[in-house]
């Protein structure tokens, strides 16, 4: 377990005399404590500082305590986070627990209470994570994932074989692939199997920030530079400083951004926002997008320098239709994250849940099936999940038109499913061979049984046999 003196805290409170109190109290049992006055300030300090655990009251100009708790779930939602609320706002606390928060404290703070909170919340950190890299280890063990992925189907395969190839370099990695099919997890993967594991993993969403924001996000400000910037700030570059930096959604970057990132990846250095002095830099560079960078730079709106430089490695990630043997493996492990952060006994999906979330062809794709999951965690009061726990949209099960049950044949049914899995994917047997769980040459036996054996298709590893 992780000493009292290796713990960083945070604590934010706009009342400087509570700021210096909860200091002092801490850092006396132990504690290495930073103080910020709001939100904002919190969010400004963390770039630079990350905690182990945040203390944060909900009162607060600039930004408050909710508003802090949702930006900190979106840049780490393992985090913890303790509120601090009055006695007769006690529906803020609860609002601040369905929000993410670990633990509340009702002020005058109880500072022993507060110091189990802040106890239980580290510890159940750390048993999430030593129960994620044991769960880690044994998928990798069995061939099913590798470091933050999930499955066992070949199109994952082949993508865990392109990230520990290019893990160890440092080349630039440009990852594609439609919203939802976990671009970012693949960055945080390639950054994990690196030689710079140890160093930053920086995320920087380009598609949330205003051009001249978005400039000063990525490579710092110089104080006076523009109206409102009272100091020097550090950009992510700097942050990311012999680390990794992940630039999602990298075509949606406004061209006068695309020059300058474009110095970056060719010189390696890059100058400050009203700065004059070049700043060096090691980075890994990890690049994303959901568009069609190629179609953006014929059309014109990608530069195509800027291009060839983020596309050394390009890797696409499958989207779920194309996967659906992992599904209910990825499905099991949203159960069991959102088991444990919602504080729920539930063993697990019955047969008709199971069934549902099969049949279903996730458009949304892994982010669709994640969401789905935490809503039937949330809504499950029994022991087990049910398919009514399920969103609606999460049934669409297939139709079978002039298959009669009672009335048909087991030879008809497999035989029609065989067909009709084999036009969902292009005539693939491979890939049909994976959504219906079962090997390619049985698929290829069957169709030269129907005498509908046919020359290999481009997606298949293997020939069809007609013998």
């Amino acid at each position: 377990m992780t000493t009292k003196t290796n713990v960083r805290l945070l604590v934010v409170d706009d009342e400087a005399g509570v700021r210096t109190a909860m200091r002092q109290l801490l850092e006396a049992r132990g504690y290495r404590v930073d103080v910020a006055e709001d939100g904002v300030a919190a969010l400004e300090h963390i770039a630079d500082v990350p905690p182990d655990a945040v203390i944060t009251d909900l009162d607060m100009p600039r930004m408050n305590g909710m508003s802090l708790l949702g930006e900190l779930r979106e840049r780490d939602r393992e985090l913890p986070v303790i509120v601090a609320t009055s006695a007769v706002e006690l529906d803020s606390a609860v609002a601040a627990m369905r929000a993410g928060a670990a633990d509340y404290v009702t002020k005058p703070v109880d500072f022993d209470a507060l110091v189990l909170a802040i106890e239980r919340a580290i510890e159940h950190r750390q048993l999430k994570v030593e129960n994620e890299n044991l769960r880690r280890h044994l998928r990798e063990k069995n061939g099913e994932g590798v470091q933050g992925l999930l499955g066992s189907s070949p199109a994952m395969q082949e993508v865990y074989r392109i990230a520990r190839q290019v893990a160890v370099s440092r080349a630039t990695v440009l990852i594609t692939g439609e919203s939802g099919t976990g671009k970012g997890e693949l960055a945080r993967t390639i950054h994990a199997l690196s030689p710079r594991a140890d160093k930053p993993f920086v995320t920087v969403h380009c598609a949330s920030l205003a051009e001249t924001l978005l400039e000063s996000e990525l490579f710092g400000h110089e104080r006076g530079s523009f109206t409102g910037a009272e100091k020097r700030r550090i950009g992510r570059f700097e942050q990311a400083n012999q680390g990794t930096i992940f630039l999602d959604e990298i075509g949606e970057i406004p061209p006068s951004v695309q020059v300058k990132l474009l110095t970056v990846l060719q010189d390696r250095r890059f100058e400050r926002v009203g700065g004059n002095d070049s700043v060096p830099i090691d980075v890994r560079i990890v690049a994303a997008t959901n568009r069609d960078l190629a179609g953006d730079v014929a059309a014109g709106r990608f530069r195509e320098d800027l291009y060839y430089r983020l596309n050394v490695v390009h890797v696409v990630m499958p989207p779920l239709r194309q996967r659906l043997g992992d599904v209910l493996t990825l499905a099991e492990h949203f159960l069991q994250r959102f088991v444990l952060e919602n504080h729920k006994q539930i063993a697990g999906f019955t047969d008709r849940a199971k069934t549902k979330i099969r049949n279903h062809r996730w458009p949304g794709n892994v982010r669709e099936l994640e969401n789905a999951i935490e809503r039937a965690v949330v809504l499950c009061e029994g022991e087990w999940i049910d398919d009514t726990h399920l969103p609606r949209s999460s049934s669409h099960p297939p139709a079978f038109e002039g298959i009669a049950i009672p009335g048909t044949t087991l030879g008809e049914i497999e035989k029609y499913a065989i067909l009709k899995t084999l036009e969902s994917v292009d005539g693939s047997t491979v890939r049909a061979a994976e959504v219906l769980d079962i090997s390619t040459r049985t698929i290829q036996y069957r169709l030269h049984e129907y005498g509908m054996a046919k020359p290999r298709n481009r997606g298949d590893q293997e020939p069809v046999s007609t013998k």
